[in-house]
């Protein structure tokens, strides 16, 4: 059984309705977190979870609107943990060196806690494993391989493929159809993609804000690489600008004109279940 749960479908743009990007997939039991965007950590407990109870944290990459959070997953499961629970941390090449930032920026919450709470005796820490291609992570008949992707330059960047049992899901960050996002989405269940609206970025006159269209996918972009993969329901999240009420039917037509599968644009903890 697998579950994927859309926690934060926001993007850099503050939107009241829309946390940071982030992801829950729970596997036959185990629980992944794909990156930790802005109030990561609230849309776990509404999702029924908490960072304890996290088996691992894999990051698709390391731009800020998709880490802003560490801190506090890692806060989060270091105060509420009642024995040394170190966090698997897995992410691409430079993942290591913000985590030990991020801990080395904590070190005065951890000191004033320290001194608080005799029985939290043992400073928060991370087990971090970087990679770009190949398994990523693996327990118990669960298994999540990363391909590298294409967000340059933001570089490396990674997505995920979720595989147990029968069923597969592909959590892509930001990036544009490439190779290794074909490789992760082949034949998914759910295909989970961060996506703009090119025609109304293009309409906004912000030279910064039109950079991002080099970058990320379309709706039609996600409606492609689902086709070509075989992709049985694509999930459009992480949606740039934040769409307006009353407008999502035209992101899903977007990506319709391309893939005939379902098609859904996520809200924060919107989920479904594969069994």
């Amino acid at each position: 059984m697998i579950e994927v749960v859309t926690l934060g479908t926001g993007s850099p743009i503050p939107d009241p309705t829309r946390a940071g990007a982030a992801t829950l997939v729970r596997a036959d039991g185990k629980q992944l977190l794909f990156d930790c965007g802005r109030a990561v950590v609230m849309r776990l407990a509404g999702a029924g979870s908490l960072p304890m109870l996290l088996d691992a944290l894999l990051l698709t990459h390391l731009h800020s609107d998709h880490t802003t959070d560490l801190n506090d997953v890692i806060t989060t499961r270091w105060i509420m943990s009642p024995v040394e629970s170190p966090l698997p941390v897995v992410g691409p090449p430079g993942t290591e060196r913000v985590v030990d930032r991020t801990l080395a920026m904590l070190t005065d919450d951890v000191g004033y806690r320290r001194d608080h709470h005799a029985d939290l005796n043992w400073d928060p820490s991370c087990a971090v494993a970087e990679v770009l291609d190949g398994v990523a992570w693996e327990a118990d008949g669960v298994r999540v391989t990363a391909a590298p992707t294409d967000h340059r330059p933001v570089s490396p960047t990674i997505g995920y493929r979720v595989e147990a049992g029968a069923h597969v899901v592909a959590i892509a960050g930001d990036t544009v159809p490439c190779e290794g996002l074909d490789r992760i989405c082949e034949g998914a269940d759910v295909y989970v993609q961060t996506v703009l609206r090119d025609d109304l970025v293009r309409a906004v006159p912000s030279p910064r804000f039109q950079d991002i269209l080099d970058y990320h996918s379309t709706c039609a972009d996600a409606g492609r690489t689902a086709a070509n993969a075989g992709v049985k329901t694509l999930v459009l999240t992480h949606p740039v600008p934040p769409p307006a009420p009353g407008t999502e039917a035209q992101w899903i037509e977007a990506a319709a004109e391309h893939f005939h599968g379902e098609i859904v644009l996520a809200h924060d903890l919107w989920s479904t279940t594969l069994t």
